[in-house]
């Protein structure tokens, strides 16, 4: 019976150089999705059929001091990755209609992410979501934005690396914008959000999919 709705500990890190090794082992052989490496809102399709100049893209970002997104941990194992940037930092955005900026506000995006197999359906998201939501705020970001799939409009893709509307909502982010029926814009205002440490195991955590 697959497990479903399971409150992992977990630890949130931004990627530093030293944790390259644990980013490499969660993403595996296949580089996340199709040898992306997570390149994709950087580079669009040229990113694909060159998985190993993606990794040494990727890795030389890492390298570069700016971290380009933060690692779920579950112990010592990395089981959880999602891409946080300044939105300049992924320029593929803006040649896609559906996710042109919505005004001239400089935001933050939450743009991807990546979750172990073996912990899918175990909250991983969502742990990283309100991880995602104290870094963008301590960078000074006015609010952080996000492009996920609603799973509730009929004949919506499966393939929701972007995440699910459903947990942003859950979340606090709100929809700004909309312009194919499943891909709407959220963004969660971060003004009024008072950055505590945040302490993922003993965050409770709504029911939920991710």
């Amino acid at each position: 019976m697959p497990r479903t709705n399971v409150v992992t500990k977990l630890t949130v890190q931004a990627v530093t150089p030293d944790l390259w090794p644990a980013l490499e082992d969660l993403f595996g052989k296949w580089g996340a999705s199709n040898g992306c490496w997570c390149m994709y809102w950087r580079l669009g399709g040229a990113y694909r059929g060159r998985r190993e100049e993606n990794k040494r893209a990727l890795r030389n970002i890492v390298s570069s001091g700016f971290p380009p997104g933060l690692l779920a941990f579950h112990g010592k194992l990395a089981v959880g990755w999602c891409q946080l940037t300044p939105r300049a930092a992924i320029p593929w955005l803006d040649h896609m209609r559906w996710f042109q900026r919505v005004d001239a506000l400089p935001v933050w995006s939450i743009s991807c992410f990546f979750v172990r197999r073996s912990h899918r359906r175990q909250r991983v998201m969502t742990h990283l979501i309100f991880a995602a939501l104290k870094a963008a705020k301590r960078a000074g970001a006015a609010a952080l934005e996000a492009y996920p799939i609603d799973t509730d409009v009929p004949n919506s893709t499966s393939n929701t690396f972007t995440g699910t509307a459903s947990t942003f909502r859950r979340a606090g982010f709100k929809e700004v914008a909309r312009r194919a029926p499943a891909r709407p814009i959220m963004r969660h205002d971060l003004k009024a959000i008072r950055v505590v440490e945040f302490h993922s195991a003993a965050l409770p955590l709504p029911r939920g999919r991710d």
